[in-house]
C-alpha cells in the first residue's frame, strides 16, 4: 500500500461523478479507448475468452470495453469513488466487471501468472514508484502472455502538448491532471519491462489533431505512447 499518491487518489474521485459522461473532463479516455482497445486486441490476439485485468481502471472505460469484446476482466483500482461508480455503470449496462479495490502489488501477491492480458492505462505517471506497478504486472500475468502500458514521454514537446497545450489552452483535461517530473521515457519504462522479466514486442503513439479534433496512433511516441510486453 506504499505505492500509492492520496492526492492523485483524491484528484481522481472528485471527479468520479462524471467518469461516464462523455462530455465531460474525461471525454479524452471516451475517444480514445476505441484506438487502444483495437491495439491491445490485436497484438493479444483478440480478448474473447481471455482472462484480463485492468490495472488503475478507474470509473471502468477501458474494463468495461474489455468485458464487452468477451474476455473475463477484473478491474483493479485504489481509489473508491471511482470504482463505485464503475460497478453502477455495469449493473446499468450489463457487463460484467469483477471490480476490486485492490493494489496491482496485493494482487500479483495473491494472484501470480494468473491472466492472459494485462493492461495498465495512463496510471504509471500517477504513482510515486511506476517501476513496481511494472513488476506487478509482469508477476500477474502467465507465461506467454501480454501486457500493455500506456504513459507520457517526458520531454520539452511532451509538456507543452501534455500540459500547456491539452490542460491550459485546450482544456482538454483539468490543470494539474498531470505531473511532468512524473512522465516517462519510453527508454525508461522499457527498462523496467525488461528488469521484471518481461520482453518489449511493439510500441506505438497517441496523437491529436486540435484542427480536426481526432485522436489517431501512429509512430512518434513524443507525447502519449503505448507499449506491448511479452512474458516468455
Amino acid at each position: 500500500m506504499s505505492n500509492v499518491d492520496p492526492a492523485e487518489l483524491q484528484k481522481f474521485s472528485e471527479l468520479a461523478h462524471r467518469w461516464w459522461d462523455p462530455n465531460s473532463e474525461f471525454k479524452p479516455l471516451h475517444e480514445i479507448n476505441p484506438l487502444r482497445l483495437d491495439w491491445i486486441a490485436s497484438l493479444a490476439g483478440g480478448l474473447a475468452g481471455k482472462r484480463v485485468v485492468d490495472i488503475g481502471c478507474g470509473g471502468g472505460i477501458l474494463a468495461e470495453s474489455i468485458a464487452r469484446a468477451g474476455a473475463t476482466t477484473v478491474g483493479i483500482d485504489l481509489a473508491r469513488k471511482p470504482l463505485k461508480i464503475a460497478r453502477l455503470h455495469s449493473l446499468e449496462s450489463g457487463i460484467s466487471v469483477d471490480y476490486r479495490e485492490i493494489s496491482a502489488e496485493e494482487l500479483a501477491a495473491a494472484e501470480p501468472a494468473s491472466f492472459d492480458v494485462v493492461t495498465c492505462m495512463e496510471m504509471l505517471e500517477h504513482v510515486p514508484s511506476p517501476a513496481a506497478v511494472v513488476e506487478a504486472c509482469a508477476r500477474l500475468v502467465k507465461p506467454g502472455g501480454k501486457v500493455f502500458f500506456s504513459t507520457l514521454n517526458r520531454n520539452p514537446k511532451s509538456y507543452l502538448f501534455a500540459i500547456v497545450g491539452a490542460e491550459y489552452l485546450l482544456r482538454l483535461l483539468p490543470a494539474g491532471t498531470h505531473e511532468y517530473q512524473r512522465f516517462i521515457k519510453p527508454s525508461e519504462l522499457t527498462g523496467y519491462a525488461r528488469a521484471a522479466g518481461l520482453d518489449v514486442i511493439a510500441s506505438i503513439g497517441l496523437h491529436y489533431n486540435p484542427l480536426s479534433r481526432v485522436y489517431s496512433l501512429g509512430k512518434s511516441l513524443d507525447v502519449n505512447y503505448l507499449l506491448a510486453c511479452t512474458r516468455p
